[in-house]
């Protein structure tokens, strides 16, 4: 199994600081689809009558973005990576209730500078 990635070692730049790009490796990316219950729904329906944070939809978002991230970082350390810069996150509806989100990078091989 590969050596997982270190979250500190993925940036939304083109760098690491305090570290050295050895080698491109190429694209990667998590995706997961993710929908809320009938139930989740509801209550969510419920949140929005009273105003403010529908924290229903704020667990789903938080869940389905760490589990395209976690996905990401699997697929970079396949790829023999040991960081991930250039990191973004996107997000698709698929269908009426099912959204699509992606956590994407380009995995490198890096080494501390120096």
């Amino acid at each position: 199994m590969p050596t997982p990635i270190q979250p500190a070692f993925v940036s939304t730049t083109n760098e690491i600081p305090g570290y050295r790009i050895i080698r491109p490796l190429g694209i990667v990316r998590g995706i997961t689809v993710r929908s809320r219950s009938v139930i989740g729904n509801l209550g969510a329906a419920l949140q929005t009558l009273v105003g403010g944070n529908i924290s229903i939809y704020t667990e789903l978002c938080e869940k389905a973005r760490e589990e395209a991230f976690e996905l990401m970082l699997q697929h970079a350390a396949e790829h023999g990576a040991n960081a991930v810069i250039a990191m973004r996150y996107d997000a698709n509806d698929v269908a009426e209730g099912v959204t699509e989100v992606l956590a994407y990078g380009t995995a490198v091989l890096v080494e501390p500078a120096g």
